[in-house]
């Protein structure tokens, strides 16, 4: 996985960086979802695996389906991917992308796992207080997993705070067992 960040990273900062300047980080973003969810999709990953193919014939493959999405700039770049054999890499680019965009507008997305669902007072309580720790705008997603037992497991870019009771249960047993 490292690997594939390392290979994406000179992309996504290459766009992100070009849709900055041009103030189209929404429009860039919308095109990078879509080609990284095209280029995931069982046919097309056969597609671009296929050594009969030309790496112009992948790219306009790629921009014929992605047409409604594309602009030619964005059209250009699935271009340049694909010369560099690379195209592969959208769905991590997008990734990344994403990322370095969420840092430019101060925001995460935080994915809150608890056992029950969740009051709507208190998901904004935790979002509140998640902003306020993290300094950023917060995009809360509240997930239930019945596996937990109770509390929560906060997932926030890198930042993970598992509060739930098994979590603890293991912290428990490890301890006891060292």
């Amino acid at each position: 996985m490292a690997e594939l960040s390392t290979l994406a990273r000179p992309y996504a900062r290459a766009v992100f960086e070009h849709a900055l300047a041009a103030g189209a980080l929404a429009q860039w973003s919308e095109q990078l979802a879509t080609v990284a969810a095209v280029s995931q999709q069982e046919k097309m990953v056969q597609l671009l695996s296929s050594p009969s193919l030309t790496s112009d014939q992948l790219a306009q493959i790629v921009i014929d389906v992605c047409a409604d999405q594309l602009d030619e700039q964005g059209g250009n770049f699935i271009k340049v991917v694909a010369a560099n054999k690379r195209l592969s890499l959208l769905p991590e680019i997008f990734s990344l992308f994403a990322l370095l965009k969420a840092n430019q507008e101060k925001s995460v997305d935080v994915e809150v796992v608890s056992a029950y669902e969740l009051a709507e007072a208190t998901q904004q309580k935790l979002s509140d207080a998640l902003a306020a720790k993290l300094e950023r705008t917060v995009k809360l997603d509240s997930v239930v997993d019945s596996s937990l037992l109770g509390g929560v497991l906060i997932r926030a870019g890198d930042l993970v705070i598992d509060g739930s009771v098994r979590g603890r249960l293991e912290k428990l047993a490890e301890a006891m067992n060292s």
